[in-house]
């Protein structure tokens, strides 16, 4: 096969016409895990010291803020929020806590108190709703949100706390609402601005339609404010929709783990990182990415579904004969670069992980010898055949007991028959 340069075996249309970095400025992550994502009915709220463990994962993977809860929510929450601050603070972690709280002095009051216990900045997340549908349902007076707004993000500026203004249900709010609120937002000292797609309604049009508005009142302003994207998936635009924001100037994006949330989920946090790390537009390292998830999916019991992108069972299995030649054949010429992306999107390598090939109905003999090679069995010609002919009965993948089981019946009839040859002869 010889020497091959990577640009000539894989043509990416992926970055025909990119004359850009997908952003011009570093990207932020904001991680939603351990209170956005707590949301969904299939989940339960972890214990403390499985908050702790994740956020010590997030930190590992370079996640450079965590959402750790909402402390005005009552003493569960409240003792939750302060363990991770006394964490992070006594750990020195580059991780920068975060907690939400509604535009009420009773939410924001928490947040300041523990902060201060823990010595550590917590940067405040106040939220209100913004869509005509919330504020008609909630008999909302628009004076008095403004005066909500005001009067909370005063209060934890008084205490030198940094504060993003959360617009809940953003894509479906009017301009004429969402323009005097963040002004009123920002004069009172607001450093970020979040767009939310609450429930999901987004497209990659509206999205950017949405950043620009924004992006054209903080510029009126002379002001220097950051953006935030949180995103749902309910139309399954979640993490595609998390890119778009990027690169329409999103500077900080939210997500959580497995997508994990109400009703359908959040962006999910890991595909995000996964995409940006092959795009090119970060460098986290990202061996930890199995160990996030992992935690994650036992601390709230949530199933990661086999089909699940990297992490999931089935991500980089194979049992297809056609798969199993090509990977055999990349591997024997000492390609293992190549037999990581002949069948595979995403190198299972860049992940500590490895292209598993199985053997089943619709495999060949390929996948047979690659199993075997695999688990230091030689690959003997007539073990292979009875593998397959095992195989072949079958209208399924064949769990690794079972080709064990094959092997070591095979291994008995061969030293039976080598014994009685050797009596014979004797």
């Amino acid at each position: 096969m010889g020497d091959f340069n990577e640009n000539d075996i894989i043509y990416d249309w992926n970055s025909v016409n990119k004359v850009a970095p997908l952003s011009p400025s570093k990207i932020l992550f904001m991680d939603e895990t351990l209170r956005d994502g707590l949301q969904s009915p299939s989940v339960v709220d972890p214990l403390v010291a499985d908050k702790i463990m994740l956020v010590h994962t997030m930190n590992a993977l370079g996640i450079q803020h965590a959402d750790v809860g909402l402390p005005g929510a009552g003493p569960r929450s409240r003792r939750h929020v302060e363990a991770i601050a006394l964490e992070i603070a006594r750990n020195k972690l580059s991780i920068k806590p975060a907690a939400a709280a509604r535009t009420l002095d009773k939410d924001i009051q928490p947040i300041i108190d523990i902060s201060q216990k823990a010595g550590v900045e917590i940067e405040v997340l106040a939220f209100i709703g913004t869509s005509p549908i919330r504020r008609f349902v909630e008999e909302w007076d628009t004076y008095r949100m403004y005066k909500l707004v005001r009067e909370s993000i005063r209060l934890a500026r008084s205490y030198n706390l940094p504060v993003c203004f959360v617009t809940e249900d953003t894509t479906r709010a009017k301009p004429d609402m969402l323009y005097p609120l963040y002004h009123v937002a920002i004069e009172s000292g607001a450093e970020r601005i979040c767009l939310c797609d609450t429930v999901g309604h987004a497209t990659p049009d509206g999205l950017k339609n949405l950043i620009n508005f924004t992006k054209n009142i903080i510029a009126g302003m002379g002001k220097s404010i950051g953006l935030d994207w949180h995103g749902h998936n309910d139309r399954g635009l979640g993490m595609v929709n998390s890119l778009h924001a990027i690169e329409a100037g999103i500077t900080r994006v939210h997500g959580t783990a497995l997508g994990i949330g109400e009703r359908c989920g959040n962006a999910p946090l890991d595909q995000l990182l996964v995409n940006l790390k092959l795009l090119g537009a970060i460098d986290n390292d990202l061996s930890s990415l199995l160990l996030y998830c992992k935690q994650a999916a036992l601390a709230t019991r949530f199933h990661i579904p086999s089909n699940y992108p990297v992490v999931g069972p089935d991500a980089f299995r194979t049992s297809t004969g056609v798969h199993a030649a090509a990977i055999m054949k990349a591997r024997k010429a000492g390609a293992n670069w190549l037999a990581d992306r002949i069948y595979s999107g995403i190198p299972a390598g860049m992940f500590g992980l490895t292209q598993q090939v199985e053997v089943g109905h619709m495999s060949g003999d390929s996948n047979a010898v690659c199993w075997l090679e695999d688990h230091g069995i030689p690959a003997e010609p007539d073990l292979v055949k009875e593998i397959m002919e095992f195989a072949k009965q079958g209208d399924r993948v064949l769990d690794d007991l079972e080709v064990h089981f094959i092997v070591n019946r095979w291994r008995l009839r061969k030293r039976a028959a080598q014994t009685t040859e050797t009596g014979v002869k004797t």
